[in-house]
């Protein structure tokens, strides 16, 4: 571990503290990059943040960062050793989240964006913007809702 400060919480506490429901964790290489994406592109709320971790709250869900170094231990660990750009074939749905601001904010942050806002036929406006470490997120709001 790399932390300098104080956890805000123990991390079994934490643990034992999230909601039934489907939980999403993020492996990445730098935890204050993937942060700053979250806050300043997607409007995420930081609840902690140090060099090994993050807990985010995003649309009314909490989800998890983890520095690869943190997971030296873990299986999961293998799956990204080399591995350029994560998340391959997953797409991060933000329902309720507004596509063109998200856009914007994306390009003025200068990270990749996959494809602009647009109304698709399944009812929702959405783009697509690679983060830090190539996870895909999709922003999007009911078109007329």
């Amino acid at each position: 571990m790399k932390r300098t400060k104080q956890p805000w919480m123990a991390a079994d506490d934490f643990g034992r503290s999230l909601p039934r429901g489907v939980g999403i964790n993020l492996l990445v290489r730098d935890v204050a990059l993937m942060e700053a994406f979250c806050r300043d592109v997607l409007g995420a709320t930081i609840i902690y943040a140090d060099e090994d971790f993050a807990a985010v709250q995003l649309l009314g869900s909490v989800f998890m960062l983890h520095a690869d170094h943190s997971y030296s231990d873990n299986p999961m660990r293998g799956t990204v050793t080399g591995v350029e750009v994560r998340g391959a074939g997953l797409e991060i749905r933000l329902y309720g989240s507004d596509p063109d601001t998200v856009e914007a904010l994306a390009r003025k942050h200068d990270h990749i964006v996959l494809s602009g806002a647009v109304d698709k036929p399944h009812g929702l406006r959405e783009c697509h913007i690679v983060g830090p470490d190539g996870y895909i997120f999709v922003p999007s709001l009911a078109i007329g809702g």
